[in-house]
């Protein structure tokens, strides 16, 4: 038993004198790509993104929110509440300033543009009281469809949307908006084609390969023009001032909206406003 023992012993002394000890990173794939060529094509990766993002908002219409009023059932403070409203289109959030002391009919006369993304027909809105030492309070909320011919045909439209809140759906009373459109470049932004952007890669064992194709969706190279708007047109200010003298209580930016949105003209922006009064 002893000489059998002594035996092994030997062999395994051998094995070890002729193979020598195994290296930590045996049967270990090695990724040889460094933390700078990572960086590099992460770096590249994120501009080709940012261009994409960037052209492709260069196509996107602009979509005008003006938020008027709105006339809620119930003022849920110890006193007056001091509303402001949160606007969400796509994954955009907006806010209007607080009206001090509104209550249940606060104003605010806030024009907010945003750029409409693709497929994007909703607008979500939500009314908050603000507080001073809690957080601000949900008072009513509610989803907006955006009417079809603002965006076909770029038209103004005006109208009162009912609100849900804790008296139930519908039930909160409602808010008064005007939406209006300008489309950029449609054209173009639906001949819009993914090119071939070339960012390093590598293969399964890690080692660095040439620059490898990548599909990004971006726009082609365009300038698109944007609308001149009206109110800068030689007798626009004077039309303005005029339309401000009818309608002292509603705020200038407000009706530079409107009035830009009807293209200049005066009797339609006239009739907008006198639909927003009553």
């Amino acid at each position: 038993m002893e000489t059998a023992k002594n035996l092994e012993q030997c062999e395994e002394w051998r094995k070890r004198a002729f193979l020598g000890p195994l290296p930590p990173s045996f049967l270990r794939i090695e990724n040889t790509w460094s933390g700078n060529q990572q960086e590099e094509a992460d770096r590249q990766a994120a501009f080709a993104l940012q261009q994409m993002q960037n052209q492709t908002m260069s196509l996107m219409g602009r979509l005008t929110i003006t938020v008027v009023q709105a006339k809620l059932i119930k003022n849920y403070g110890f006193t007056n509440m001091d509303p402001y409203v949160r606007l969400r289109v796509g994954h955009t959030i907006y806010e209007t300033h607080t009206d001090r002391k509104g209550g249940k009919n606060p104003h605010w006369n806030k024009v907010i543009q945003v750029f409409l993304p693709p497929g994007v027909n909703k607008i979500y809105v939500e009314i908050y009281d603000e507080c001073s030492f809690t957080m601000d309070e949900l008072i009513a909320w509610g989803h907006i469809d955006i009417p079809s011919q603002v965006i076909e045909k770029g038209t103004t439209y005006e109208d009162w949307y009912l609100l849900s809140g804790k008296q139930g759906d519908n039930l909160e009373g409602s808010i008064n908006l005007v939406l209006s459109y300008h489309a950029r470049n449609p054209k173009a932004y639906m001949e819009m084609r993914p090119p071939v952007v070339m960012v390093p890669s590598t293969n399964m064992v890690g080692s660095i390969q040439p620059f490898a194709p990548v599909n990004v969706y971006t726009a082609p190279p365009v300038n698109p023009v944007p609308p001149v708007p009206a109110s800068s047109l030689p007798n626009a200010e004077v039309e303005l001032k005029q339309i401000s003298e009818m309608f002292p209580n509603i705020d200038k930016e407000v009706i530079k909206s409107v009035y830009d949105a009807n293209n200049g003209k005066k009797d339609t922006t006239i009739n907008s406003l006198l639909q927003m009064v009553e």
